[in-house]
């Protein structure tokens, strides 16, 4: 017995629900992707130690973690706003939201802190932009943290904003720079800038 005959739907019921409650269906299109992305791009022989991390864990950023030549990179998956979606005369442009789920204390690397919903930069290797949004069909956007937009927001002062992510990034498709449309591009720049992190392969 599955999750759907416990709780006694039918498919027919369960579609009416989700098509009638868009934030539960945004809820579910996240899971959904978090699923799929290991799936479509993780399993590849060049990834190894694939760990997917505990949302509750503060102390592990991103939402997985893996070995690619010998170093250790961690995934921030993200997905489109939906209700931020327009289609343009060569594709689609949307945002995301880039940030936590809840306000936090962090350290920036000039040694302030501060109580932010921002993430910091540096803080995971990779965003992961699920685009499902963007014409129904499952694919993604893979960015370096170093390279997303910093926060312009006027809450932080001009020396904390360069070490947070703007919340809200805008993105198109076809894809523009930083994007791009397969992951192992990003991943080679991410290990060439951390080379004192390096770890051995496992076998």
């Amino acid at each position: 017995m599955g999750l759907i005959e416990d709780w006694e739907l039918t498919l027919d019921e369960l579609n009416e629900i989700l098509v009638s409650r868009p934030s539960l269906r945004g809820i579910l299109v996240g899971f959904i992707a978090e699923y799929k992305l290991p799936k479509m791009w993780f399993s590849d022989s060049r990834i190894a130690s694939l760990e997917r991390y505990d949302n509750h864990d503060r102390t592990r950023p991103g939402d997985f973690g893996f070995i690619y030549k010998g170093i250790p990179v961690s995934v921030q998956v993200k997905s489109l706003q939906s209700n931020s979606v327009r289609r343009t005369d060569t594709g689609y442009v949307g945002t995301f939201q880039c940030d936590a789920s809840d306000k936090r204390s962090v350290k920036l690397p000039n040694g302030q802190t501060v109580q932010t919903t921002c993430l910091v930069v540096g803080g995971f290797d990779l965003v992961a932009v699920n685009l499902f949004e963007f014409g129904q069909k499952w694919r993604f956007a893979f960015a370096k943290n170093a390279d997303l937009p910093r926060s312009q927001s006027p809450k932080y002062t001009s020396k904390q904003r360069p070490y947070l992510l703007a919340t809200s990034v805008r993105i198109t498709w076809p894809l523009q720079p930083p994007f791009r449309d397969e992951p192992f591009q990003v991943l080679d720049e991410v290990i060439a800038s951390k080379p004192s992190r390096r770890k051995r392969q496992p076998n």
